[in-house]
Parts: structure tokens; C-alpha cells; sequence
């Protein structure tokens, strides 16, 4: 499982609401994304698929790039 956390960059404050997908390199999901979803009022979504190189996608924007494994904070 990867849990994924946004934080607001100037404020600090969890995001809730907003579209997050993850996408890995390779061909393991069809079209190598997952399908979207929307962070609680914690700013806090968890997508159950394996660790692995890849993007965290935000309202379609890649606002991450690396090792996606465990808690993953972006600050947007």
C-alpha cells in the first residue's frame, strides 16, 4: 500500500479534495496509472498497489517523481 499526503506549500495545511493518481514506469497497470483519487479532509489518499519507481500526479500535473513506497508527503 502507498499512502499518499498533500500539503499545501505556504500555508502547511493538509489539501483535501483534490484528484490523485500514481503512475509507475513499465506496463503493470493499464496505461501505467492508477485510477484517480480524491484526498480526504486530512489531505491523505491510499492506493493498494506494490512499491515502485514512479509519479504522483495531481489534478493530472506530475508533482512528484521518484521511489513511491510506504508515506509519500507532497507539498504542492
Amino acid at each position: 500500500m502507498i499512502s499518499v499526503k498533500l500539503v499545501s506549500q505556504s500555508s502547511g495545511k493538509p489539501i483535501s479534495g483534490k484528484s490523485v493518481s500514481l503512475g509507475f514506469d513499465g506496463n503493470w497497470l493499464p496505461g501505467g496509472v492508477t485510477k484517480a483519487q480524491r484526498t480526504n479532509s486530512n489531505g491523505d489518499v491510499d492506493f493498494d498497489v506494490s512499491p515502485g519507481k514512479g509519479k504522483v500526479y495531481v489534478d493530472g500535473k506530475n508533482v512528484h517523481e521518484g521511489q513511491l513506497s510506504g508515506r509519500v508527503v507532497v507539498y504542492v
